[in-house]
């Protein structure tokens, strides 16, 4: 028996937080598994939370667990089904043929296009004439 009653310890490391899952005995021999994440603040000392769950109660914190994976999985499936939808209708809807400019001369509408890409960012054309480099 390790120290503290540890019967086994993993670790799993992430970006600025760290998680423990220990299996451990209390004095009474009960096994329990222990969570604890490890969080780093700016100031140097880590936040650190804890969960235990008692291996009577393991089989119905897994199917809750498994529940939620399920869950997130199927909600993030159904994300990206939605994302590929909206950006195939979207794409329907503006490569149908050429595309079209609206542009104002002398105070009216008229639609016209003048070969120019729009992409929405501020587009200057120079209207000198490209100057030949001399030797």
């Amino acid at each position: 028996m390790g120290a503290r009653g540890e019967l086994f310890t993993t670790q799993v490391y992430l970006d600025n937080r760290c998680y423990f899952f220990n299996v451990k005995e209390n004095r009474t021999g009960d096994v329990f598994l222990q969570i604890v994440e490890s969080k780093n603040r700016d100031g140097g000392e880590a936040d650190r939370h804890q969960i235990a769950i008692f291996s009577e109660d393991m089989q119905k914190f897994l199917q809750g667990m498994e529940k939620t994976l399920d869950f997130i999985e199927k909600d993030r499936k159904a994300k990206q089904k939605a994302a590929r939808e909206k950006k195939a209708a979207k794409e329907a809807k503006y490569s149908a043929g050429k595309k079209v400019y609206r542009t104002k001369k002398n105070g009216e509408t008229k639609k016209a296009d003048d070969g120019v890409k729009r992409t929405g960012r501020i587009h200057v054309v120079s209207k000198k004439p490209a100057e030949t480099p001399s030797n």
